[in-house]
Order: structure tokens, then C-alpha cells, then sequence
């Protein structure tokens, strides 16, 4: 996958903001939807007057582009991509305690090397138009059934944080030995597997799948915006983590990386991110958007992320055998 730089030029109010800051730049690597950046970065350009490069790129990606920068490093911050690559990389990360880290909620406080940036969970997305409300699938092993082939939406596991989220998730409902692998193949079997987490909702929308694995705020956009396209809780469990977010280990920037970890952590940033994109807020005095479904009302299963991150090498070789049988 290409990795794509964006950099975002400041309006120009912003150099008022913060006049000690005005020269700096931060670089910024993140999983983020393009949507999302375009609507988030200005605002954090506006409110530090620090200029944003950003590179975009899946998980995996980000993570394999840092590390092989290591010698030389020119990522400040990792934004939002998936905890259990964050832990599972350590080695690059550089521990950094939040001015406001007293907010974050004690269900989503982590090891120390990253930070919790938004709650995330994992649904499906159904297009309204080919399917009917008794035709929704309600559980992961629904999908599986031969109805659905070819017409399942989800991304790589392998390029993708939150498809490998998604994976993990069915093996903690159904066990990671191979009963639960041998559960998953038929499901695997439906999947049309893209490149781009992002566009999973998209194909869903326009009628390219019947239903998609997505994120619930990656859904919620299309539902905001009036796509004939509706979400599906799991009914036999699903994942609700935070997605991360970290200063990079010998950071170029490191002073301007710190102010962009404190603006995302920050009250209004985090009212932003649940009122406009529908995720869910991980600071205690933040209030959930009231047009998704109540957490107590969607059954949740204990995601381990520590697992995820030490069983990752091992997932990923049993999906890339599945792949390559396809």
C-alpha cells in the first residue's frame, strides 16, 4: 500500500494561537479515515499554531514505516491506530504522561508506553436496500452462511488495525485453537478483503456488499449522512478497546508531538470526536452520543490486548494461509 503524505497549511489566524509554537511542525502518522483528518488537523493547527504533516496509511503499515526509520526517525506522534500494534512495539514508543491524563477513564487507562485516544468498537454494517431487517446476520458465524457469499466487506488483517481487531474478536468468542479457526472459515470464505478499512463502509453504502465489518463510528458517518445502510450489534459479543495513540521514541518534534497528545486528549477535542464522528469518549467527564446504542445494552466481550499483540505473528500466519488457499 502507498503511503500518502498530507500536509495541511495553517490558516491564517492560526500563528496568533500560539506564538511560541508558530515555527514548529509536527509530524503525525495515523490510520485515521482522510474525512476525519481533514476535518480534525486544521482545528489542531488552529488551537497549538503548529503545522500538521501527516502521513496516512493502515496500522501496519505506520508501524513497519516507523520501524524503519528507527535509526533515523521522522514520526512525532502515532495517531489512532490499533492498541494491540502499540503494544505490541514498545521499543518505539517514548512513555509521555498527558497534562489532563487524571480524565481518562479508569476502563480505558493503559500500560504507560501509549494512550487511549478514542473508544472504538467493532459492528456490522448492513445496506438496507439489498437486505431486510430479518435478513441482517446477527452473530459472526452468521456470516458464514452461504447466502452471504461474495458479499461481505472487510479489510486485511494484515494492513488493517482494526481488522485484525475484528479477527481477534471472533477468536475470543470462539477460542483461538482450531475449533475456532475451523468456525472462521467459513466466514473468511464470504469476504471480499480490501486493502483500506475505510472503504469497508463505503462499498456497503453504495451497494458493492450486503454487509460490512467495520467500526461503529466508521458506520455512524454514513448513517449520519443519510446512507441506506444500518448497524448490527453482535448478539454473541463484541470488542470495545481503545484505539491509541503515542510519542515516537526520539521524536524530531518532540515538544510539538507532546502539545498534539495534549490537544487530542483535550475536552473540546474529545466532545468533537463523539459528537461529529461518532466515536466513543474515553475522558470521565465526556458524554456518549445519544443516537448509538447504550453500552450497557450491547453485550461485550474481554478483549486482552496484551494477547492480541503476543498472538499476532501466529493470527497472521493462519489469515495469510487463508489467503493464499482462497
Amino acid at each position: 500500500m502507498k503511503l500518502r503524505t498530507i500536509t495541511v497549511v495553517a490558516l491564517g489566524a492560526a500563528s496568533l494561537a500560539a506564538p511560541a509554537l508558530a515555527q514548529q511542525r509536527v509530524s503525525v502518522y495515523t490510520a485515521h479515515t482522510a474525512n476525519i483528518v481533514e476535518r480534525l488537523i486544521p482545528e489542531f493547527e488552529k488551537a497549538t499554531g503548529i503545522k500538521a504533516d501527516v502521513v496516512k496509511a493502515g496500522s501496519g503499515d505506520i508501524v513497519n514505516r516507523t520501524r524503519a526509520e528507527a535509526a533515523n526517525p521522522k514520526c512525532d506522534v502515532i495517531w489512532s491506530i490499533g492498541a494491540e500494534l502499540l503494544e505490541a512495539n514498545t521499543d518505539l514508543l517514548e512513555p509521555y504522561q498527558p497534562k489532563e491524563a487524571a480524565m481518562i477513564a479508569d476502563a480505558f487507562r493503559t500500560s504507560g508506553a501509549w494512550l487511549p485516544y478514542t473508544g472504538i468498537l467493532n459492528v456490522f454494517v448492513v445496506n438496507t436496500k439489498k437486505l431486510k431487517p430479518e435478513e441482517y446476520p446477527r452473530t459472526w458465524t452468521d456470516l458464514g452462511q452461504p447466502r452471504f457469499k461474495g458479499q461481505v466487506s472487510m479489510a486485511d488483517a494484515e494492513k488493517s488495525g482494526s481488522a485484525y481487531m475484528q479477527l481477534n474478536t471472533f477468536l475470543t468468542i470462539y477460542g483461538d485453537k482450531q475449533p475456532g479457526w475451523d468456525r472462521f472459515k467459513p466466514v473468511f470464505a464470504n469476504l471480499n478483503v480490501s486493502n483500506s478499512s475505510g472503504a469497508v463502509p463505503r462499498f456497503v453504502n453504495d451497494g458493492e456488499a450486503a454487509v460490512g465489518v467495520t467500526l461503529e463510528d466508521n458506520a455512524y458517518l454514513y448513517l449520519k449522512n443519510g446512507g441506506p445502510v444500518a448497524i448490527v450489534y453482535p448478539e454473541d459479543g463484541t470488542s470495545a478497546i481503545a484505539d491509541g495513540m503515542a510519542l515516537c521514541k526520539r521524536a524530531p518534534n518532540a515538544a510539538a508531538g507532546k502539545a498534539f497528545i495534549d490537544w487530542a486528549l483535550s475536552a473540546p477535542v474529545q466532545d468533537m470526536v463523539v459528537q461529529e464522528l461518532g466515536r466513543r469518549p474515553i475522558r470521565k467527564d465526556a458524554k456518549p452520543l445519544a443516537a448509538l446504542k447504550p453500552m450497557g445494552e450491547i453485550k461485550l466481550v474481554k478483549y486482552n490486548i496484551k494477547n492480541a499483540a503476543d498472538k499476532r505473528q501466529e493470527y497472521l500466519e493462519k489469515w495469510r494461509a487463508l489467503m493464499l488457499a482462497r
